[in-house]
């Protein structure tokens, strides 16, 4: 999705909280810092790099329009999420918890685009898209692109199993995953001579609301990915029979 420039700086200028010499402002005026927060406050990874804040905001902005649309007519989920932060009854400037003149000044800019925002019964800020009525309202996406942030860290773990052996697996990644997850007595039942282990590298239990315990054996195995030639940590079970009694 695109915005016409015109658009993307008035909406910057709001952000940062500035205004025509003699005319009322009824935005936050945003230094650096807050400018870095704003977009925190927004699930964004944007920081403010020193520049010009209002060009720098505009360019933000083109980059979250620029994110897949949930469906058609509706902007990014970070944009509308920009304009309910922007938007909040609590930074009111220079009038009431309603903030007529922000909204006012922020609908001008829209109508450009063939939006408008409104405040609904729980004053909240949404966009709705004029021709279809379409408002944008947040939707938990499970395939939604990757933050900047999310993306370092996957590069990470790639990085690091690559170079894992199989017990730092063990030690530092299954053991605290499974003590998370409410697994109790969670013990390592490897040997240093591999043949030893008779199959079983990790032991558990798990406790079920009827006080019933199911007992797990997890056998972790190292393999090549041929396809891509990247080593990964594989857990296959290899107990399918589960000791199970009342306590």
């Amino acid at each position: 999705m695109e915005f016409k420039e015109r658009t993307l700086t008035q909406i910057a200028d709001m952000i940062c909280g500035n205004s025509e010499p003699g005319m009322p402002c009824f935005f936050r005026y945003r230094s650096s810092s807050y400018l870095t927060e704003f977009f925190e406050d927004c699930d964004t990874d944007y920081r403010h790099d020193g520049s010009t804040r209002k060009w720098w905001v505009a360019g933000t902005l083109r980059q979250i329009l620029a994110e897949p649309q949930p469906y058609p007519n509706a902007p990014p989920d970070s944009f509308a999420c920009v304009i309910r932060t922007l938007m909040d009854p609590s930074d009111a400037v220079n009038e009431g918890p309603d903030r007529p003149g922000a909204l006012g000044l922020l609908n001008t800019a829209l109508a450009r685009e063939g939006y408008e925002a409104f405040y609904a019964p729980d004053r909240m800020c949404y966009l709705r898209h004029v021709a279809t009525n379409t408002i944008a309202t947040p939707s938990p996406n499970p395939h939604r692109p990757f933050s900047a942030s999310e993306l370092k860290r996957r590069e990470q773990l790639l990085a690091y199993m690559e170079a894992v052996s199989e017990d730092e697996l063990i030690q530092e990644v299954l053991l605290p995953l499974f003590r998370q997850l409410g697994f109790h007595r969670v013990t390592v039942a490897g040997h240093k001579d591999k043949a030893l282990e008779y199959g079983k590298d990790i032991w558990m239990k798990y406790t079920l609301p009827t006080q019933h315990v199911l007992y797990f054996g997890i056998q972790v195995t190292r393999r090549e990915r041929s396809n891509r030639r990247v080593r990964v940590g594989l857990i296959t079970r290899k107990s399918e029979k589960y000791s199970i009694r009342s306590r």
